[in-house]
């Protein structure tokens, strides 16, 4: 179907071009698991129609998942999964005849923002409900299949899976190849997790990867359905330059536009052969996203969580102050988590 990868190039997930001994994972953190002034103003609220005190929702605390999504490199992970998911012809051409997002771009990555921070930090009835939502959505639109000029309805299981599989690959890469010290059974067990959210929108989790393995798999085995057509480079265009007002360009060029090209750089080789735009070698790229995450997560977590749709304080007011989510504290459970038979 059209253009596809004419080298090997790394798989999504691994981290090309590391230098020895600065591997993902393995650098010391910098920032400290609780902060003087951020804690939430009240105390935990229990969940509404139990009696068991509060909802975790489908995640909780004790996962990958909740630790790891409140990191601010979430945010060039996503944008990472949305080049990604464009090389699909028919997941792309699903979006553009169904959405405007060229003139609600904003409004369109802050719905996707809300949708996963409810299904990671909202109560189970609020993931669910969410859920249930997409789902009706996907089941009324269909799209024309840019090969076959056929109609196919844009919930196709397969399509789903690419959707997923796209985005849970780039937040796991760009958060471990940005320095989140996750240990292999940790990654696998983010993985797993993340089965989860393939449920509520409407995949069978029995066939969804179950850890990083499984999913590099997955990838190898779709690489020849991909491509990037006419919808695809739409979408990268965009992404160079998003519209805004003609005053906000500036600041548009200065601040959105790298972050766009680290998020485009992380992609793995075969990914920018298929743009047909070249990346900077892989070694800058892991020390750019290194050095914007140092900076990123400098700023106070509880003022970053302040910005809207504020999930993960919300959650925190639901179950207390230990439920702060931080990539470093599961460092302490790596020893545990890596047991032979605990991953």
């Amino acid at each position: 179907m059209g253009n596809t990868a004419t080298g090997p190039g790394p798989r999504p997930g691994s981290e090309p071009g590391h230098e020895p001994g600065h591997e993902p994972g393995h650098e010391p953190g910098h920032e400290p698991a609780h902060e003087p002034g951020h804690e939430p103003e009240h105390g935990p609220e229990p969940a509404a129609g139990t009696g068991s005190g509060p909802d975790p929702g489908l995640y909780g605390p004790a996962s990958v998942t909740w630790q790891c999504h409140g990191d601010p490199m979430m945010w060039i992970a996503g944008v990472r999964a949305l080049y990604l998911q464009a090389l699909h012809p028919r997941a792309v051409r699903g979006v553009v005849e169904n959405s405007d997002f060229r003139r609600d771009a904003w409004g369109r990555l802050m719905r996707t923002a809300d949708f996963v921070g409810t299904l990671t930090y909202g109560t189970t009835e609020a993931a669910e409900r969410a859920g249930s939502r997409v789902r009706a959505i996907h089941r009324r639109l269909s799209a024309t299949d840019p090969a076959t000029g056929r109609a196919y309805p844009v919930d196709d299981p397969g399509l789903l899976l690419w959707i997923h599989c796209a985005q849970i690959d780039s937040f796991l890469h760009v958060l471990r190849r940005s320095g989140i010290a996750l240990t292999p059974a940790q990654a696998d067990r983010y993985v797993d997790e993340n089965r989860v959210n393939a449920r509520l929108v409407g995949l069978d989790p029995a066939g969804v990867p179950a850890d990083t393995a499984q999913l590099a798999a997955y990838f190898d085995a779709v690489r020849p359905e991909l491509a990037a057509g006419p919808d695809a480079l739409a979408v990268d265009d965009f992404l160079r330059g998003p519209p805004v007002h003609p005053l906000l360009v500036p600041g548009r060029n200065l601040l959105w536009r790298p972050l766009a090209g680290l998020a485009y750089g992380s992609l793995p080789g075969w990914a920018h052969q298929l743009y047909g735009r070249p990346a900077p070698a892989p070694r800058s790229v892991t020390r750019r996203l290194r050095l914007t995450g140092r900076v990123l997560r400098s700023i106070p977590a509880g003022l970053r969580w302040k910005l809207p749709p504020g999930h993960i304080l919300k959650a925190m007011r639901r179950m207390g102050p230990a439920s702060r989510p931080s990539p470093y504290t599961l460092r302490t459970s790596a020893a545990i988590l890596d047991r032979p038979g605990r991953a």
